[in-house]
């Protein structure tokens, strides 16, 4: 490796080995630090003028900014925690993990104990941060299915005894999201167990009846729900005398944000859609926030700076398992998968492309348990990767 792609440190090795230089990715961490980075200015450029929204007029201006610096602060403090557990612990805790992350996603159902806003039940209140047990949920399924795939390697051809169990975990995750509801959450869990079991062996025909029923099953909750059909209405029409103020409302002003910001953006700070035009631009919507902003640059920017997390994290998992370290590997795909995907649908909503759906930006929108989930996962990657150079320098991970 050259030394651009290499961050040392200096004394014993995990592996036993004498002072010698131990590496790690730099280009993926320098990768990282820019996003949050970003995303904190830009939290802080969509929020500043919100204490002049009679909702919102017992905060200051720096109010949210405060808030997310302080998510990202234990967010890197659970991050280096994390990076200083190995990868086979990790698996050992991988079960308990999952059934941790049931009894939270049961307990924020229960009245008086979960936090419920705007008629949904996710959030248990900490008081410096509401957390949101949905996002530890990704991060359980993601190490669970790993470890799933690494004892059921041998049977991983037989669809019930291989796919079944993994299958009716996942969807009684879903029921559990759903009565929040959060059907954003469960796609992306959906999408992960289903990545890991694709990546893990699972053949083509099993991975194609596993997309099919999901695709079935997503298709049968929206033709079940009536607001849930007004989006996917709202998204075919946002511009209709009917949807404009309502379900299209964020939209419309999304992509009237992208519309002001032409090629090169108006300038940091001198958005119009976020002086209480867009709603919850700091969250959902915060790339409509940039591409006003930043303008076509800053939406392509970004854009290639997630392509290349994703595609970087896939290939330290494609070294991990041609290092024989499968479940290490399936844990760094399925971060990336996550990562990917979760970046994709927001990117799309807020262009237009994809009908909206709540979920946030990776380590950018305002959030402190995706904070918090986003970088523990990917410390995990790092030492994932961490783990891979020990190997290839003849130490042992």
């Amino acid at each position: 490796m050259g030394s651009t792609q290499r961050s040392y440190l200096y004394g014993q090795g995990d592996g036993g080995l004498p002072a010698r230089l131990m590496a790690f990715d730099q280009a993926l961490l320098g990768v990282l630090v820019a996003l949050l980075a970003w995303g904190l200015i830009m939290v802080y450029s969509a929020t500043i003028a919100l204490p002049d929204n009679p909702r919102f007029a017992q905060y200051g201006q720096g109010y949210f900014l405060l808030r997310h610096a302080v998510a990202l602060c234990a967010g890197i403090v659970l991050a280096v925690i994390a990076f200083r557990v190995p990868m086979d612990r990790w698996e050992l805790f991988a079960p308990w993990l999952l059934l941790g992350s049931l009894l939270l996603l049961a307990l924020v159902l229960v009245p008086g104990v979960g936090r419920e806003v705007n008629g949904a039940r996710r959030w248990f209140s900490l008081g410096f941060m509401n957390f949101q047990p949905s996002e530890a949920a990704k991060l359980a399924v993601l190490l669970y299915a790993a470890g799933y795939m690494v004892r059921k390697m041998e049977v991983k051809e037989h669809f019930f005894r291989a796919v079944a169990p993994m299958g009716l975990a996942v969807a009684l995750i879903g029921v559990l999201l759903l009565a929040e509801p959060d059907m954003g959450a469960f796609m992306v869990i959906a999408v992960i167990a289903m990545g890991i079991l694709f990546l893990g062996g699972v053949n083509a025909r099993m991975s194609f009846l596993i997309a099919s029923i999901l695709l079935v099953a997503f298709v049968l909750m929206i033709a079940a729900s009536e607001w849930r059909r007004e989006r996917i209405f709202a998204y075919l029409d946002p511009w209709s005398e009917q949807h404009a103020l309502g379900k299209g409302y964020q939209l419309s002003h999304a992509l009237i944000a992208f519309g002001r910001g032409q090629i090169f953006g108006v300038g940091l700070g001198g958005s119009v859609e976020k002086l209480h035009w867009l709603p919850e631009a700091h969250t959902d919507f915060l790339l409509a926030v940039i591409g006003e902003e930043f303008g076509l640059i800053g939406v392509l920017t970004l854009a290639a700076l997630f392509f290349w997390l994703t595609r970087r994290i896939m290939h330290i998992g494609r070294q991990a398992i041609a290092l024989d370290r499968v479940f290490a590997g399936l844990v760094a795909q399925g971060v990336g998968i996550w990562i990917g995907f979760q970046a994709f649908i927001n990117m799309g909503v807020n262009l237009g492309a994809l009908p909206t759906k709540g979920l946030t930006l990776p380590f950018m929108s305002y959030g402190g348990s995706a904070i918090l989930m986003n970088l523990i996962a990917i410390a995990l990657v790092l030492r994932v990767d961490y783990e891979n150079r020990q190997l290839m320098h003849g130490g042992r991970a």
